[in-house]
């Protein structure tokens, strides 16, 4: 059970985020860089208790970015757009808490 939660880091709740919500029924999350469509839509599953009807993922790569004359790189990221059935619903404050 413990992997379900190592997959899934948090949602993302930005302003493009919840209209997807609204008119698609999309959720995005922040997910883990190696974990696969099939592992997302199993963790979205258990922990939810919903239908997942598709999953599509996005790798942003991090950014290197100077402060004065030292050079950094802010981290990669993985997101993942989850469609759920007609009528499945995510409470986002509960996806927040957990």
């Amino acid at each position: 059970m413990s992997r379900v939660y190592d997959i899934l880091k948090k949602p993302l709740l930005t302003e493009k985020s919840l209209v997807l919500r609204d008119t698609d029924n999309k959720y995005v999350f922040l997910v883990a860089k190696n974990a696969n469509k099939h592992e997302i839509a199993e963790a979205v599953k258990t922990i939810f208790n919903v239908t997942v009807e598709r999953v599509t993922t996005s790798v942003l790569r991090g950014k290197v970015k100077r402060m004065g004359r030292f050079e950094g790189k802010r981290p990669d990221l993985k997101k993942a757009f989850v469609t759920l059935k007609k009528g499945d619903k995510i409470d986002t404050a509960e996806a927040v808490s957990k």
